[in-house]
Protein backbone atom coordinates (compact mmCIF):
# COMPACT_ATOMS: atom_id res chain seq x y z
CA UNK A 1 0.00 0.00 0.00
CA UNK A 2 3.23 2.35 1.18
CA UNK A 3 4.15 1.65 -2.06
CA UNK A 4 1.35 2.27 -4.29
CA UNK A 5 0.62 6.02 -2.33
CA UNK A 6 4.34 6.58 -3.22
CA UNK A 7 3.98 5.68 -7.12
CA UNK A 8 1.23 7.44 -7.04
CA UNK A 9 2.70 10.89 -5.69
CA UNK A 10 5.46 10.05 -7.51
CA UNK A 11 3.73 10.20 -10.90
CA UNK A 12 1.03 13.11 -9.55
CA UNK A 13 4.66 15.84 -8.83
CA UNK A 14 5.86 14.53 -12.19
CA UNK A 15 2.63 15.45 -14.19
CA UNK A 16 2.57 18.69 -12.31
CA UNK A 17 6.05 19.26 -13.26
CA UNK A 18 5.76 18.20 -16.49
CA UNK A 19 2.34 20.41 -16.94
CA UNK A 20 4.47 23.51 -15.78
CA UNK A 21 7.21 23.23 -17.94
CA UNK A 22 4.50 22.73 -21.22
CA UNK A 23 2.85 26.14 -19.83
CA UNK A 24 6.15 27.63 -19.77
CA UNK A 25 7.01 26.28 -23.09
CA UNK A 26 3.49 27.86 -24.61
CA UNK A 27 4.29 31.18 -22.53
CA UNK A 28 7.84 31.28 -24.39
CA UNK A 29 6.53 30.76 -27.53
CA UNK A 30 3.75 33.57 -27.11
CA UNK A 31 6.78 36.09 -26.90
CA UNK A 32 8.53 34.81 -30.09
CA UNK A 33 8.25 37.67 -33.08
CA UNK A 34 6.06 39.78 -30.75
CA UNK A 35 6.65 43.47 -29.53
CA UNK A 36 6.06 44.18 -25.44
CA UNK A 37 5.24 47.95 -25.16
CA UNK A 38 5.86 50.13 -21.97
CA UNK A 39 3.87 52.83 -21.65
CA UNK A 40 5.16 55.28 -19.00
CA UNK A 41 2.87 57.99 -17.18
CA UNK A 42 4.35 61.15 -18.34
CA UNK A 43 6.10 62.94 -20.54
CA UNK A 44 9.84 62.57 -22.30
CA UNK A 45 13.00 63.04 -20.28
CA UNK A 46 11.66 62.63 -16.66
CA UNK A 47 12.63 60.33 -14.00
CA UNK A 48 9.96 57.41 -14.58
CA UNK A 49 10.58 57.62 -18.37
CA UNK A 50 14.50 57.33 -18.26
CA UNK A 51 14.23 54.55 -15.91
CA UNK A 52 11.15 53.25 -18.43
CA UNK A 53 13.71 53.44 -21.62
CA UNK A 54 16.79 52.11 -19.82
CA UNK A 55 14.93 48.63 -18.55
CA UNK A 56 12.89 48.31 -22.56
CA UNK A 57 17.06 48.19 -23.85
CA UNK A 58 17.94 45.38 -21.96
CA UNK A 59 14.33 43.64 -20.38
CA UNK A 60 13.79 42.08 -24.22
CA UNK A 61 16.43 39.26 -24.33
CA UNK A 62 15.43 38.03 -20.47
CA UNK A 63 12.28 37.07 -22.15
CA UNK A 64 11.72 33.66 -23.39
CA UNK A 65 11.33 34.52 -27.26
CA UNK A 66 13.37 37.22 -27.31
CA UNK A 67 10.33 40.12 -28.24
CA UNK A 68 11.32 43.62 -29.14
CA UNK A 69 10.31 46.23 -26.64
CA UNK A 70 9.30 49.82 -27.42
CA UNK A 71 8.56 52.63 -25.09
CA UNK A 72 5.35 54.72 -25.47
CA UNK A 73 4.31 57.76 -23.36
CA UNK A 74 0.42 58.58 -22.18
CA UNK A 75 1.09 61.55 -19.77
CA UNK A 76 -2.06 63.03 -18.43
CA UNK A 77 -3.20 63.64 -14.58
CA UNK A 78 0.07 62.77 -12.99
CA UNK A 79 -0.33 59.53 -14.32
CA UNK A 80 -3.90 58.26 -13.25
CA UNK A 81 -4.95 58.37 -17.43
CA UNK A 82 -2.13 55.07 -17.86
CA UNK A 83 -3.32 53.69 -14.65
CA UNK A 84 -7.03 53.98 -15.73
CA UNK A 85 -5.98 52.84 -19.28
CA UNK A 86 -4.46 49.62 -18.32
CA UNK A 87 -6.92 48.64 -15.64
CA UNK A 88 -9.95 49.09 -18.14
CA UNK A 89 -9.01 48.92 -21.94
CA UNK A 90 -5.41 47.82 -22.25
CA UNK A 91 -4.74 44.61 -23.91
CA UNK A 92 -4.99 41.18 -21.34
CA UNK A 93 -2.27 39.11 -22.70
CA UNK A 94 0.49 40.18 -21.25
CA UNK A 95 2.13 42.27 -24.17
CA UNK A 96 1.74 45.79 -22.49
CA UNK A 97 2.64 46.96 -19.00
CA UNK A 98 3.66 50.52 -17.90
CA UNK A 99 5.49 52.78 -14.98
CA UNK A 100 2.77 55.29 -13.08
CA UNK A 101 3.32 57.67 -10.55
CA UNK A 102 4.15 55.98 -7.05
CA UNK A 103 1.31 57.78 -5.67
CA UNK A 104 -1.10 56.89 -8.13
CA UNK A 105 -1.79 53.73 -6.37
CA UNK A 106 -2.95 54.95 -2.93
CA UNK A 107 -5.22 58.01 -4.79
CA UNK A 108 -8.57 55.80 -4.82
CA UNK A 109 -7.47 55.37 -0.85
CA UNK A 110 -6.90 59.06 -0.19
CA UNK A 111 -10.27 60.48 -2.11
CA UNK A 112 -9.09 61.51 -5.34
CA UNK A 113 -11.44 61.84 -7.83
CA UNK A 114 -11.72 60.07 -11.77
CA UNK A 115 -9.88 56.55 -9.92
CA UNK A 116 -10.91 53.86 -12.03
CA UNK A 117 -8.84 51.22 -11.19
CA UNK A 118 -8.15 49.13 -7.79
CA UNK A 119 -4.49 48.92 -7.00
CA UNK A 120 -4.59 46.12 -5.17
CA UNK A 121 -6.23 44.06 -8.57
CA UNK A 122 -3.09 45.35 -10.61
CA UNK A 123 -0.75 42.47 -11.63
CA UNK A 124 2.73 44.24 -10.18
CA UNK A 125 5.67 43.29 -12.13
CA UNK A 126 8.59 45.11 -9.86
CA UNK A 127 9.75 48.53 -8.87
CA UNK A 128 13.48 49.34 -9.99
CA UNK A 129 14.12 51.71 -6.43
CA UNK A 130 13.42 52.72 -3.30
CA UNK A 131 13.16 56.70 -3.70
CA UNK A 132 13.93 59.46 -1.65
CA UNK A 133 12.75 62.74 -2.51
CA UNK A 134 13.72 66.08 -1.85
CA UNK A 135 12.03 70.08 -1.50
CA UNK A 136 14.13 71.97 -3.34
CA UNK A 137 14.28 75.76 -4.19
CA UNK A 138 15.98 77.42 -6.91
CA UNK A 139 19.36 79.55 -5.76
CA UNK A 140 17.76 83.09 -6.31
CA UNK A 141 14.79 82.03 -4.05
CA UNK A 142 15.84 83.50 -0.39
CA UNK A 143 14.62 80.20 0.60
CA UNK A 144 17.85 78.09 1.69
CA UNK A 145 17.11 76.09 4.81
CA UNK A 146 13.33 74.35 6.52
CA UNK A 147 13.36 77.22 8.43
CA UNK A 148 12.80 79.98 5.61
CA UNK A 149 10.29 77.37 4.06
CA UNK A 150 8.27 77.85 7.07
CA UNK A 151 8.68 81.54 7.76
CA UNK A 152 8.08 82.61 3.50
CA UNK A 153 6.02 81.99 0.94
CA UNK A 154 7.01 79.99 -1.94
CA UNK A 155 5.50 78.77 -5.69
CA UNK A 156 6.80 75.00 -6.45
CA UNK A 157 5.67 73.17 -9.62
CA UNK A 158 4.05 70.09 -10.19
CA UNK A 159 3.55 67.29 -12.49
CA UNK A 160 0.08 67.05 -12.46
CA UNK A 161 -2.56 66.84 -9.90
CA UNK A 162 -1.93 63.87 -7.34
CA UNK A 163 1.81 63.88 -8.50
CA UNK A 164 4.56 63.87 -5.92
CA UNK A 165 5.13 67.31 -6.16
CA UNK A 166 1.67 68.13 -5.96
CA UNK A 167 0.74 65.85 -2.67
CA UNK A 168 3.98 66.25 -0.69
CA UNK A 169 3.64 70.24 -0.73
CA UNK A 170 0.11 70.12 0.51
CA UNK A 171 0.54 67.73 3.18
CA UNK A 172 4.07 69.48 4.37
CA UNK A 173 2.04 72.97 4.42
CA UNK A 174 -0.66 71.13 6.75
CA UNK A 175 1.87 69.85 9.34
CA UNK A 176 3.79 72.45 9.27
CA UNK A 177 2.36 75.11 8.41
CA UNK A 178 4.40 76.11 5.25
CA UNK A 179 3.38 78.02 2.49
CA UNK A 180 3.81 76.51 -0.78
CA UNK A 181 1.69 77.59 -3.55
CA UNK A 182 1.53 74.48 -5.60
CA UNK A 183 1.09 75.07 -9.35
CA UNK A 184 0.02 72.23 -11.37
CA UNK A 185 -0.47 71.34 -15.21
CA UNK A 186 2.68 70.32 -15.95
CA UNK A 187 2.74 67.15 -17.94
CA UNK A 188 5.85 65.82 -16.82
CA UNK A 189 9.02 66.16 -14.35
CA UNK A 190 10.61 67.05 -16.98
CA UNK A 191 8.44 70.42 -17.70
CA UNK A 192 8.71 71.24 -14.27
CA UNK A 193 12.42 71.37 -13.80
CA UNK A 194 12.25 73.07 -17.38
CA UNK A 195 9.97 75.77 -15.30
CA UNK A 196 12.67 75.76 -12.57
CA UNK A 197 15.14 77.28 -14.91
CA UNK A 198 12.77 79.73 -16.10
CA UNK A 199 12.07 81.04 -13.32
CA UNK A 200 8.23 80.24 -13.75
CA UNK A 201 8.31 78.71 -10.20
CA UNK A 202 11.08 78.94 -7.16
CA UNK A 203 10.84 75.47 -5.96
CA UNK A 204 9.73 71.81 -6.45
CA UNK A 205 9.08 69.55 -3.61
CA UNK A 206 8.70 65.88 -4.27
CA UNK A 207 11.67 65.51 -6.71
CA UNK A 208 13.21 62.00 -6.64
CA UNK A 209 16.93 62.56 -5.40
CA UNK A 210 18.15 60.01 -8.04
CA UNK A 211 16.38 61.67 -10.99
CA UNK A 212 18.51 65.34 -9.76
CA UNK A 213 21.47 63.43 -9.70
CA UNK A 214 21.07 61.82 -13.18
CA UNK A 215 19.23 64.64 -15.15
CA UNK A 216 20.84 67.77 -13.29
CA UNK A 217 23.91 66.86 -11.49
CA UNK A 218 25.56 70.48 -12.55
CA UNK A 219 23.06 72.35 -10.75
CA UNK A 220 24.29 70.04 -8.19
CA UNK A 221 27.53 71.11 -8.56
CA UNK A 222 27.26 75.15 -9.36
CA UNK A 223 24.85 75.09 -5.91
CA UNK A 224 21.48 75.70 -7.84
CA UNK A 225 19.07 74.03 -5.98
CA UNK A 226 18.96 74.57 -2.18
CA UNK A 227 17.98 71.26 -0.66
CA UNK A 228 15.66 72.32 2.48
CA UNK A 229 14.31 68.83 3.07
CA UNK A 230 14.72 64.90 2.37
CA UNK A 231 10.95 63.18 2.00
CA UNK A 232 10.87 59.47 2.40
CA UNK A 233 10.87 56.90 5.64
CA UNK A 234 14.40 56.98 5.93
CA UNK A 235 17.78 59.72 4.97
CA UNK A 236 19.53 59.44 2.06
CA UNK A 237 23.29 59.29 2.42
CA UNK A 238 24.21 61.74 0.21
CA UNK A 239 21.46 64.53 2.08
CA UNK A 240 22.82 63.71 5.98
CA UNK A 241 22.73 67.13 6.52
CA UNK A 242 19.25 67.83 5.33
CA UNK A 243 16.52 66.99 7.76
CA UNK A 244 13.92 63.95 7.33
CA UNK A 245 10.38 64.49 7.18
CA UNK A 246 9.27 62.37 9.60
CA UNK A 247 11.69 63.45 12.01
CA UNK A 248 10.00 66.44 12.03
CA UNK A 249 6.54 65.25 13.88
CA UNK A 250 5.74 66.59 16.78
CA UNK A 251 2.70 64.79 17.50
CA UNK A 252 1.83 60.78 16.91
CA UNK A 253 -0.95 61.88 14.47
CA UNK A 254 1.48 64.09 12.67
CA UNK A 255 3.51 60.89 11.90
CA UNK A 256 1.16 58.74 11.10
CA UNK A 257 -0.33 61.20 8.09
CA UNK A 258 3.58 61.60 7.23
CA UNK A 259 4.07 57.62 7.15
CA UNK A 260 1.26 56.69 5.01
CA UNK A 261 1.62 59.44 2.18
CA UNK A 262 5.67 58.37 1.95
CA UNK A 263 4.92 55.06 2.27
CA UNK A 264 5.12 55.19 -1.39
CA UNK A 265 8.18 56.20 -1.67
CA UNK A 266 9.78 52.68 -1.08
CA UNK A 267 7.32 52.02 -4.04
CA UNK A 268 9.92 53.88 -6.36
CA UNK A 269 9.46 53.17 -10.09
CA UNK A 270 6.78 50.78 -10.26
CA UNK A 271 5.78 48.69 -13.01
CA UNK A 272 2.19 47.13 -13.63
CA UNK A 273 0.30 45.14 -15.98
CA UNK A 274 -3.51 44.09 -16.08
CA UNK A 275 -4.23 41.52 -13.72
CA UNK A 276 -6.04 39.37 -16.18
CA UNK A 277 -2.42 38.72 -17.83
CA UNK A 278 -2.45 34.76 -17.79
CA UNK A 279 -0.70 33.31 -14.61
CA UNK A 280 2.30 31.96 -16.84
CA UNK A 281 2.97 35.17 -18.59
CA UNK A 282 2.67 37.21 -15.78
CA UNK A 283 5.67 35.15 -13.81
CA UNK A 284 7.95 35.59 -17.16
CA UNK A 285 7.69 39.16 -17.18
CA UNK A 286 8.15 39.26 -13.24
CA UNK A 287 11.47 37.38 -13.69
CA UNK A 288 12.67 39.00 -16.67
CA UNK A 289 12.72 42.10 -14.96
CA UNK A 290 14.53 40.63 -11.68
CA UNK A 291 16.77 39.41 -14.48
CA UNK A 292 17.08 43.05 -16.11
CA UNK A 293 17.89 44.35 -12.56
CA UNK A 294 20.51 42.14 -11.80
CA UNK A 295 21.95 42.40 -15.36
CA UNK A 296 25.70 43.24 -15.86
CA UNK A 297 25.29 45.65 -18.95
CA UNK A 298 21.82 47.06 -17.20
CA UNK A 299 23.58 47.90 -14.17
CA UNK A 300 26.99 49.40 -16.32
CA UNK A 301 24.28 51.67 -18.02
CA UNK A 302 22.45 52.54 -14.86
CA UNK A 303 25.58 53.67 -13.22
CA UNK A 304 26.80 55.87 -15.90
CA UNK A 305 23.67 57.96 -16.11
CA UNK A 306 23.35 58.06 -11.98
CA UNK A 307 20.18 55.91 -11.69
CA UNK A 308 20.02 54.15 -8.59
CA UNK A 309 18.87 50.58 -8.52
CA UNK A 310 17.47 49.14 -5.53
CA UNK A 311 14.84 46.72 -7.19
CA UNK A 312 11.64 45.52 -5.49
CA UNK A 313 9.85 42.19 -6.85
CA UNK A 314 6.08 42.28 -8.00
CA UNK A 315 5.01 39.76 -5.22
CA UNK A 316 6.27 42.50 -2.47
CA UNK A 317 4.54 45.61 -4.37
CA UNK A 318 1.64 44.15 -4.73
CA UNK A 319 1.61 43.06 -0.38
CA UNK A 320 2.70 46.48 0.52
CA UNK A 321 -0.25 47.99 -1.85
CA UNK A 322 -2.63 45.44 0.31
CA UNK A 323 -0.94 46.30 3.40
CA UNK A 324 -1.92 50.49 3.06
CA UNK A 325 -5.43 49.64 1.99
CA UNK A 326 -5.67 47.20 5.06
CA UNK A 327 -4.88 50.35 7.11
CA UNK A 328 -7.61 52.64 7.82
CA UNK A 329 -6.80 55.01 10.71
CA UNK A 330 -7.87 58.59 10.89
CA UNK A 331 -4.75 59.24 9.44
CA UNK A 332 -6.61 58.23 6.29
CA UNK A 333 -8.56 61.12 6.53
CA UNK A 334 -6.88 63.61 7.94
CA UNK A 335 -4.52 62.78 5.12
CA UNK A 336 -7.08 63.01 2.23
CA UNK A 337 -8.58 66.50 3.59
CA UNK A 338 -4.91 67.98 3.40
CA UNK A 339 -4.90 66.93 -0.80
CA UNK A 340 -8.16 68.73 -1.32
CA UNK A 341 -6.66 72.31 -3.53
Amino acid sequence: MMGLLRTTGLWLATSLTLASAVRAQEAAEFYRGKTIEIYIGYSAGGGYDVYARLLARHFGKHVPGNPSVVTKNMEGAGSVRLANWLATLAPRDGTVFGTIGRGAPFDKLLGRQGIQFDATRYGWIGSANNEVSACVTWHTSGITTFADLQQKPVIVGAAGAGSDDDQFPRVINGIFGTRMQVINGYPGGNDVTLALERGEVAGRCGWSWSSIKSSRPNWIAEKKLNVVLQLGLSKHDDLKGVPLVTDLAKTDQDKAVLQLIFARQVLGRPFMAPLEVPADRMALLRKAFSDTMADPEFLNEAEKAQLEVTPMGGQELGELVNRVYRDTSEATARTAAMLVP
